[in-house]
């Protein structure tokens, strides 16, 4: 993942000390080959042509993204694998005579000019033209002409052309540029309303007939013209408000967050929150899945335990689970159920981000669970903590030795042996990833994949002893053999790495239910983007899943999920991956996000039911896709849009949201606040 998605993992990806032809190879194969794109001579131009020169040196680092970026003049430049299919669908030949309309940034006249000498661009907008021109000729696209004017009027004195591309919608296809295709030459560009438009091809046969086909949705910004779109009417200009918000919203958004603010239930104050509705809309559900919009805001946390808590004592649930490591959560289960500590060698939440649990906010979830567990007589009836991620790879290989120390010394040799070759990277798992990609060593998955199968081959001997203790050796066992993979995977970017670590987190959670029995249920708390069903999020274009997306496949209606989002405030986060944690102010919501609808209901906290059928209308507004904003550890208000928001559809994201309009930051805990003795508190050193 990427801290885009705000996935824990993301920076671990080594993209920025990737060439930039290795970044461009990589978007050709994962964004644009895997999504049908075939033409060899668009493949070979894809992978040639410099994105990162083309946008903002700021968003340097997002250049090999599959996403549109923002340029100057409030336009953008469209995502390579749009500029990769209209390229396609137009059959560009190498003695082609190319016109492009909508020159923006330069890039696609550069691609089509790595296939076709010959371009001829059109931007209606002085200062993207200037830029462009300068920078074509400074990149060596000799063969581009670039000129300033109504596109949708061609440029008749080099008429006839092969190709026309139109990178703009209009009503219909301007005859102007009808007129200027050759006999053979294709015309491609979208059609329709600024929501609803098709991308067509028109062809040339002879000088009366034409042939028209359609290939698909798609939605681009509107072609302004005499034979376009008019210009939308220019407001006169006011002197901006100090505070940096975006302007106010338009009548139809105005309406939508009145229909939120008639929708919500309140939230006066965290502890006693009334959430009698939602346990009620929860039901019989045994699968809870609790989002956070960040990892480091104090009032998601809080809210999380008060429905936990809630969950625990009125609908019977027996199992938390949490994105944190297996073996990290093992030493807080063993506190919150009383067990004794074991020894050990090594500081549970002590990774970056150690503030992700290691807070004041976690702590009070963790004393509660223990308070109650001590007044519970039945082990059964106790209430488990686990940890669903899979960074831990050297950490659960030490606890799979020291278990099989225990039950059998024998096999305890080969784990050794086997685990052993990993140890030259057991302070940076990502080297070992990196290592065995290029080939500098024999990777280790067959030596991890045999230690768990030998391991669950003696499930009946290893857990009549214990059933727990085997089940806790079983799971690191699997997050050995899972961690080794995922670093491995992680060096080719794109959604494999993602998908990896969500279904392991699915069958993880899926494994817990297993352990716990046939009527046990289960809370997770996790990121929206893990919680959150994929496939109502711009994710899905890009071929990932998440837990979300398996959980309401595998369990149905048995499954209920809460969003959380809020506005502003601050937000304990990092600037870079494995950068210290900073108290970071959240800038507030862009006009068109779901949090600025949200913002505008004007009510400081609440419940919103999303798929309350008696409230039809609501659900309806809110199934226009918006913008979506999800901070991770790493939060990079400069680059916000780019790093931090993502398209989704929120009533088929989540059952419910949660708001906070104003947040604060969690507590991070100190280990020496905490009074305990040292092997017992799973904060304590």
């Amino acid at each position: 993942m990427n801290t885009t998605r705000c996935d824990v993992g993301a920076a671990l990806a080594p993209t920025a000390s990737m060439t930039a032809e290795r970044k461009r190879q990589l978007m050709v194969d994962r964004h644009i080959r895997a999504r049908g794109v075939a033409d060899p001579r668009v493949l070979a131009a894809m992978a040639k042509v410099p994105r990162e020169q083309f946008v903002p040196a700021e968003l340097a680092e997002f250049a090999y993204d599959d996403r549109p970026l923002p340029i100057a003049a409030e336009q953008t430049i469209s995502q390579p694998y749009i500029v990769a299919l209209m390229a396609e669908a137009a059959r560009l030949q190498p003695g082609d005579k190319i016109l492009e309309i909508g020159t923006g940034s330069g890039y696609a006249a550069a691609v089509f000019a790595a296939i076709s000498a010959r371009v001829y661009t059109i931007e209606r907008h002085a200062e993207l033209a200037e830029v462009a021109r300068e920078r074509l000729a400074r990149l060596g696209y000799h063969g581009v002409e670039v000129r300033c004017g109504d596109g949708t009027l061609g440029w008749p004195e080099h008429a006839p052309f092969d190709a026309i591309i139109v990178a703009a919608g209009g009503p219909e296809v301007p005859q102007a540029l009808v007129d200027q295709l050759a006999v053979g030459g294709r015309l491609v560009m979208p059609v329709g309303t600024s929501r609803a438009q098709e991308l067509v091809r028109v062809i040339r046969r002879s000088a009366t007939e034409l042939d028209r086909e359609d290939l698909g949705a798609v939605q681009f910004v509107p072609l302004i013209g005499e034979q376009g779109w008019e210009p939308e009417p220019v407001p006169p200009r006011t002197p901006a408000p100090a505070p940096a918000r975006a302007p106010k919203p338009a009548s139809r958004p105005a309406l939508i967050s009145k229909l939120v603010a008639e929708c919500a239930e309140p939230i006066a104050r965290i502890e006693d929150a009334a959430i009698e509705g939602l346990l009620e809309r929860i039901g019989d559900a045994r699968v809870v899945l609790l989002g956070e919009a960040t990892h480091g805001t104090s009032e998601f946390y809080r809210m999380r335990t008060r429905i936990t808590q809630q969950l625990i004592l009125r609908h019977g649930f027996r199992a938390v689970a949490v994105e944190a490591d297996w073996p990290d959560a093992s030493v807080v289960d063993r506190y919150v159920r009383g067990k004794p500590p074991r020894q050990r060698v090594w500081l549970p939440f002590s990774r970056f981000p150690t503030w992700m649990w290691r807070n004041r906010e976690t702590q009070e979830l963790l004393e509660w669970l223990r308070a109650y567990n001590a007044e519970t007589a039945a082990p059964e009836r106790k209430v488990s903590f686990s940890g669903l991620d899979l960074y831990s790879l050297f950490t659960s290989a030490y606890e799979v030795v020291r278990y099989l120390d225990r039950v059998d010394p024998i096999a305890a040799v080969a784990a050794r042996e086997r685990y052993g070759r990993l140890t030259p990277w057991q302070d940076d798992p990502a080297a070992y990833g990196r290592a065995a990609l290029v080939g500098k060593m024999k990777d280790c998955e067959q030596d991890v994949v045999a230690m768990l199968r030998e391991l669950l081959a003696k499930r009946i001997e290893y857990s009549a002893q214990d059933g727990d203790e085997f089940f806790d050796a079983a799971q690191n066992a699997r997050v050995v053999a899972e961690a080794e993979r995922y670093y491995r995977v992680m060096y080719y970017g794109g959604e494999q790495s993602w998908n990896l670590r969500d279904q392991h987190m699915f069958e993880t959670l899926q494994s817990i239910l297993a352990h716990r029995g046939p009527d046990a249920k289960l809370v997770v708390w996790e990121h929206n983007s893990h919680i959150g069903d994929a496939s109502a999020t711009e994710m899905s274009a890009r071929g990932e899943h998440n837990v979300g997306q398996l959980c309401r496949a595998a369990f149905g209606t048995e499954m209920y999920n809460v969003g959380f989002g809020t506005d502003h405030g601050t937000v304990a986060a990092a600037h870079d991956w494995d950068g210290s944690m900073e108290r970071m102010t959240v800038r507030p919501a862009r006009a068109d996000s779901y949090e600025r609808l949200c913002h505008d209901a004007g009510v400081p906290a609440f419940l919103l039911h999303l798929r309350d059928p008696a409230r039809r209308e609501l659900r309806d507004e809110l199934f226009a896709p918006r913008l979506e904003r999800a901070i991770g550890v790493v939060y990079r208000p400069g680059t916000e849009l780019q790093s931090h928001y993502f398209q989704a559809v929120l009533p088929a994201q989540f059952d419910e949201y949660v708001w906070f309009d104003e947040t604060q930051a969690i507590d991070p805990l100190q280990v020496v606040e905490v009074a305990a003795p040292a092997l017992e508190h799973p904060f304590a050193t």
